[in-house]
């Protein structure tokens, strides 16, 4: 309907005043209808002539354009344009409502790159927000028609790792791979992160121990180079890498999540040495201090490291190495690659070099950010020190709150967090309250769950089939003019990549139907039939909404 409405207010614009215009409907207070649009004032400004006469010239030609579409065209103070719809369009647009999301990726090829953890390191709260985020932006492209092909990026080779494999080594009293048998399977993760933080700290506090680890971070290199599989040294650091990868795919299939492949540095970096030398020749990046680098200031960036002075590859290399596979694999439309908003300048950097020499593939790459993930209270996360949230840490006592909140359901604990993550603008930083989140008032997850599962309990409830109204009470007009606006809240999402919108209207959704169910009555009414199919339609948009966050819509609670 709204795209009818926008075509006749062109048409109608280009046939009185032959004028161009672009068309933005809005949703105004339902007391003044059900769209507007200030067409009038743009026309009076363009056209020198008042938008109050232009408003009712174009009002009369709408109401002849829209009968049986349009009930009401008003002009209201100084030229705007109220449009109020039949109820016959509105019951038919209201309950198409949850099948009709705009296509904005139709035959697009999208690659969402998000949660990148590193080998040898635990999941933090930070690659859980990313993870939840990552996938409802996924969702939101996959639902509007696109192919999505998600995948990971981390860190199996550099510095980390070199601290990780020192501490490890003299954990285990030297070079003793089948020493590392004794790690309990569960464990093996946290046994892991002791050891990087053992090793951080060793290279921050004492020299000798920074050298060692600066040896062995270029032993790792090497073993992987060689795909050494057989030497004890190589032996353990294959093995402690398999182990953090099984980690990370049990950690997914928790939360619902998943990738179809995962980017190891140890493969990027060589990639990207090959192409930072290729474009060096070519006066892309240049040589400074026997390190490769590309000099940001001449487009109003700064300078960073491409290849180190010891000829190993940079963050900066293993990102080039990592766009250009992505793009040689997918020749994707849309890259989307989100991290922390500390990355923002480092990533400008990247794609601004990429740009220089695959232009193509720069203008098709997008950075997300967002902010920190906190406890309630304010503590960040470190780790570095150790002093980490790690991302099991948040699903436990999301479940332990849920418990206590009286509900044992850990699959809608899950959704919980995920609903208090994605409620938020990406970009700010997410103060995590279990406690808050596993409320069943209030703008939570299980609130929305709660409010679909009574709905479908109503459903249950009746042996009516659910019939269209040619003609609305108030209350179900209100209802159901707020069902309609979920395709409108979808394209926002999408087209922004915010999937905070999605939260924010079903929370008001649902904030309608409980207003409408204080005063209408549904089960042996003489309008059931009818209220049922609203009761259908309310359902059904919490259920996708839901569904887009990867929240799962019960039937019961």
């Amino acid at each position: 309907m709204k795209e009818k409405l926008t075509k006749a207010i062109v048409s109608a614009c280009k046939e009185l005043f032959d004028a161009d215009v672009q068309i933005e409907l809005v949703r105004p207070d339902e007391q003044f209808g059900d769209y507007a649009t200030n067409v009038a004032l743009q026309l009076g400004k363009k056209l020198g002539k008042n938008p109050r006469e232009i408003g009712e010239s174009l009002a009369e030609k709408l109401r002849e354009q829209l009968a049986g579409n349009v009930s009401q065209v008003e002009v209201a103070g100084p030229g705007f344009l109220n449009i109020k719809l039949t109820d016959g369009a509105l019951v038919e647009q209201g309950l198409a409502a949850p099948v009709s999301r705009p296509q904005l990726y139709q035959d697009k090829v999208v690659v969402a790159e998000y949660s990148d953890p590193s080998a040898f390191k635990v999941l933090h709260a930070g690659h859980l927000y990313t993870s939840v985020v990552g996938d409802a932006i996924a969702n939101l492209i996959e639902a509007a028609g696109g192919t999505v092909h998600r995948v990971n990026f981390g860190g199996d080779v550099g510095l980390h790792v070199g601290k990780t494999m020192w501490a490890i080594v003299k954990e285990l009293g030297g070079e003793h791979p089948e020493k590392l048998d004794d790690i309990p399977a569960g464990s093996r993760a946290d046994w892991m992160s002791a050891r990087y933080v053992e090793g951080n700290n060793a290279y921050d506090d004492d020299e000798s121990s920074q050298a060692a680890i600066a040896q062995i971070n270029k032993h790792v290199y090497q073993v992987v180079a060689d795909n050494d599989r057989e030497s004890p040294f190589g032996r353990i650091y294959w093995t402690c890498r398999q182990w953090s990868y099984d980690y990370f795919d049990a950690f997914y299939a928790r939360i619902g999540s998943h990738f179809e492949k995962y980017y190891p540095e140890s493969i990027t970096g060589p990639v990207g040495i090959k192409v930072v030398r290729e474009q060096l020749a070519k006066g892309v990046y240049e040589e400074s201090d026997g390190a490769v680098v590309f000099k940001g200031e001449p487009h109003g960036l700064h300078t960073r490291v491409f290849i180190n002075s010891q000829g190993l590859p940079t963050y900066e290399a293993k990102d080039v190495g990592l766009s250009m596979m992505k793009w040689e694999e997918y020749h994707f439309d849309r890259s989307i690659i989100i991290t922390d908003n500390a990355q923002a300048q480092y990533m400008e950097v990247v794609i601004k070099s990429i740009e220089q020499f695959a232009p193509e593939l720069a203008r098709g790459t997008t950075h997300l950010t967002h902010g920190l993930v906190k406890l309630a209270g304010g503590m960040k996360m470190s780790s570095r020190k150790g002093n980490i949230v790690r991302a099991v840490d948040v699903l436990d006592a999301a479940y332990a709150a849920s418990k206590k909140a009286g509900f044992d359901n850990e699959p809608a604990a899950f959704g919980a967090v995920k609903y208090a993550f994605t409620r938020s603008r990406l970009g700010s930083d997410i103060v995590y309250d279990p406690e808050e989140s596993v409320s069943l008032e209030g703008n939570s997850g299980p609130y929305i769950q709660y409010a679909h599962a009574r709905a479908r309990s109503i459903l249950r409830k009746s042996e009516v089939e659910p019939g269209k109204a040619t003609e609305l009470e108030p209350g179900e007009r209100s209802l159901l003019r707020k069902i309609s606006e979920y395709p409108e809240v979808f394209e926002k999402a999408t087209t922004e990549l915010m999937p905070h919108h999605i939260c924010t209207y079903l929370y008001e959704l649902a904030q309608a139907f409980n207003r409408f169910y204080e005063k209408n009555r549904v089960i042996d009414d003489p309008r059931e039939a009818v209220r049922l199919s609203l009761v259908e339609a309310y359902a059904d948009t919490l259920e996708d909404g839901l569904g887009l966050l990867g929240i799962h819509a019960p039937d019961k609670m």
